[in-house]
């Protein structure tokens, strides 16, 4: 598929089945992505350490240990999952459907770890690899020592201070869905930089961290401060 989870990580799948059991649900069926998340989760964990401990060499296994699990916690990884638009590719049980489960950080994390799991059987090591950093883009390149094992928020407004410029303001600017399963859209304004960064998500505060990520991809990029 052109526009595949998969092409959007630089990867074209041999075993295009690899990639749908990766997107399905156990609400949906039987061969579900479970198996394919439990190896996903190892090679995710293994790539992203190698690229802590590579970068920063003088860096204690603590610290190391911390800005990982950071980067691979449900949230971070539903963020990620959302800019890659998972949510519309999951095949998820009617129940699961009707709940929200499209846009449950849960739900997304575990498929897009599945996803990772199924590039990596279905390429190697080095396809997955390429993958997550694709998948992570600037949230890997930005990082540094000091920002190792914050979360988006504090990382953001820490860079913003640093250089005295005014902490951002968030503002929810749409929700959608029933009472038990609203999505949230905020913006993470930064006046004095020209930026309003959009990040949604299940609840205000998930929503507030995935703008707040948007935002300091933005600000700490080459070239981004103004």
């Amino acid at each position: 598929m052109a526009d595949s989870p998969g092409s959007r990580l630089g990867h074209v799948f041999r075993a295009p089945d690899l990639l749908a059991q990766a997107l399905t649900h156990r609400s949906h069926g039987a061969r579900h992505n479970e198996r394919l998340e439990f190896v996903g989760d190892a090679v995710l964990n293994f790539v992203v350490a190698l690229a802590l401990y590579e970068k920063f060499p003088a860096t204690d296994e603590g610290d190391l240990s911390r800005a990982r699990a950071n980067l691979v916690n449900k949230d971070a990884l539903a963020r990620l999952a959302r800019r890659l638009d998972l949510g519309r590719e999951v095949r998820l049980g009617e129940g699961e459907l009707k709940s929200g489960g499209a846009d449950r950080p849960s739900i997304l994390a575990d498929a897009l770890e599945a996803v990772f799991g199924a590039v990596f059987l279905d390429g190697g090591f080095e396809a997955a690899k390429r993958a997550i950093h694709t998948a992570y883009g600037d949230d890997l390149a930005s990082a540094g020592p000091t920002t190792l094992g914050k979360d988006p928020k504090t990382r953001l407004q820490e860079w913003l201070q640093a250089r005295r410029i005014p902490v951002p303001e968030y503002v929810v600017v749409g929700t959608t869905g029933e009472a038990h399963a609203q999505a949230f859209a905020v913006e993470c304004r930064i006046p004095s930089m020209d930026i309003a960064a959009s990040g949604s998500g299940t609840s205000r505060r998930g929503a507030e961290q995935d703008a707040a990520a948007r935002a300091y991809a933005l600000v700490a990029a080459p070239g981004g401060e103004r």
